[in-house]
């Protein structure tokens, strides 16, 4: 069970005095402004698009370096997972997605037929959401009743208490697949860069790299209200990390294949 706002049609309020805590609205958002996009529409893919080409192609680069391969070879090599990673990202958001609201889809049909062939059990079913939010049982059963009446709004009620989302406002693939190819390509291309601009120096890609996902990582935390500092120093360790290994796979193999 997912946690949501109180349903419509609850509209108790003591001496006049609105029920409802700190301001919000009967779903939980604030009366007072809207809420950022957490459904996965564009932010997530994009966050994570970024993030992954910049870790990926940084790794890809440092492993082809440690493995003594050419200019030309760590070009090709990064080139080849700007745009596979590119459109591999992109392919599997918008399968992930699709299928995530197919699921939601078979479930919000699945939740309609119990509401019209099954009413009686529907209601009590909700009322005891509410008895265990702390409403009183008679109110929680009058409540429920009162959305039975409206359909579409007990459909709405009923699919955010059991599957914890708003299936009128579900996240498109085509959103999430163009941010996530976006994202992961521009995130590819910065260690790519100095080898682009005729630098030939792994120290100056891990530098650059290094700088972006500093700024990346922090930029992420302040999104989600947490310090920028942690978030930046996390995200850097972890990319260091990930090029330091591929680094040494690198030249391990080179060193065999050599």
């Amino acid at each position: 069970m997912f946690p949501a706002g109180k349903p419509h049609g609850q509209d108790a309020k003591p001496h006049g005095q609105d029920a409802r805590p700190h301001g919000h609205d009967v779903y939980g958002h604030d009366a007072h402004g809207h809420h950022r996009d957490v459904s996965g529409g564009w932010l997530r893919p994009a966050v994570f698009g970024s993030m992954d080409g910049l870790v990926t192609n940084v790794s890809l680069i440092a492993g082809v370096s440690g493995g003594h391969g050419s200019t030309h070879t760590v070009v090709l090599a990064g080139l080849a997972g700007l745009f596979a990673g590119a459109f591999s990202m992109a392919a599997g958001e918008f399968v992930s997605v699709s299928s995530q609201n197919e699921l939601i889809g078979a479930e919000v049909r699945k939740e309609q037929y119990e509401l019209e062939h099954h009413p009686e059990a529907e209601r009590r079913e909700l009322a005891a959401v509410f008895r265990k939010r702390g409403v009183d049982a008679d109110l929680a059963y009058e409540v429920a009743g009162q959305l039975s009446r409206h359909p579409d709004e007990a459909l709405g009620v009923h699919v955010r208490e059991e599957l914890g989302v708003d299936h009128k406002d579900l996240p498109s693939p085509l959103t999430a697949a163009g941010a996530s190819l976006v994202t992961f390509a521009i995130g590819a291309l910065i260690p790519l860069l100095p080898y682009l601009a005729g630098f030939s120096s792994l120290a100056v890609a891990l530098a650059l790299a290094a700088i972006a996902a500093f700024v990346g990582g922090g930029l992420v935390a302040r999104i989600t209200d947490r310090p920028f500092l942690r978030g930046a120093l996390r995200q850097l360790l972890l990319a260091g990390l990930a090029a330091a290994l591929t680094y040494g796979i690198g030249a391990a193999v080179g060193a065999v294949v050599s």
